[in-house]
């Protein structure tokens, strides 16, 4: 400060011109208005006010209201409203070569009792969380698996779980835990390494489902699988 009495003019103009300069780029930096997401990462748009209100139901904003946002934001530089959005970054889903990822709904519809595994007969695209959601996708453990690849999901609608890492934003420790459980005993049992059959050591796979209507009395196998060609298996 005593060194402020020892400048000259131009000193205090330098001053005067950088203070409001400095001022404009902290309300900038604060407000959010510009944002940058590098090529390898995604963005997660959380709305923290919104003249619609509140999300009614649900876990995902589809309509403008305050909450988790359906579509990401690629890489690249974006403009937004000041103050309206929170950003979570977070990094593309990558599955290895040769390994499968699973996938965990936090929206959707619910799965009925007599259900283990939601559907993915029309909502099957997860990098889409808004027509997944429209077209009925469920909540919970997903029957479509994710192969080897990138993927740009939405992280706070989608949980996908590989045997290097588990991909999610704003887990609490309890699903942390769950998570990380459900992680280990996957890897315990292989699950994240595709079946495959070898022509030179097994003749047939043999596939049994724990999901699904119970079978008529009777009956061993499902309708639709097709048995393969040889003498007919006992009944």
């Amino acid at each position: 400060m005593e060194n402020l009495q020892y400048l000259g003019p131009m000193g205090w103009r330098a001053i005067v011109i950088a203070f409001p300069f400095i001022v404009v780029v902290m309300l900038v930096r604060w407000s959010g208005v510009i944002r940058y997401i590098p090529n390898d990462r995604l963005g997660i748009l959380e709305k923290l006010w919104s003249f619609r209100g509140s999300v009614d139901n649900g876990f995902i904003a589809l309509y403008g209201e305050a909450g988790f946002q359906p579509e990401v934001v690629r890489g690249g530089l974006h403009f937004f409203m000041p103050f309206q959005y929170s950003m979570h970054r977070a990094n593309l889903v990558t599955i290895p070569q040769g390994q499968i990822g699973y996938v965990f709904a936090r929206d959707g519809e619910p799965l009925p009792p007599t259900q283990t595994l939601a559907s993915n007969i029309d909502a099957d695209d997860f990098q889409d969380v808004r027509s997944f959601l429209t077209k009925g996708g469920q909540k919970g453990p997903q029957r479509k698996i994710l192969r080897e690849g990138t993927y740009a999901i939405n992280l706070a609608q989608f949980i996908v779980l590989t045997a290097q890492s588990t991909y999610a934003v704003n887990l609490n420790a309890s699903e942390q835990k769950l998570f990380a459980d459900m992680s280990t005993l996957i890897s315990e049992r292989n699950g994240f390494e595709p079946v495959v059959i070898h022509d030179a050591e097994d003749l047939i796979g043999i596939v049994t489902i724990h999901d699904g209507p119970a079978l008529p009395d009777g009956d061993h196998r499902a309708d639709g699988c097709q048995q393969p060609e040889g003498p007919e298996l006992p009944q």
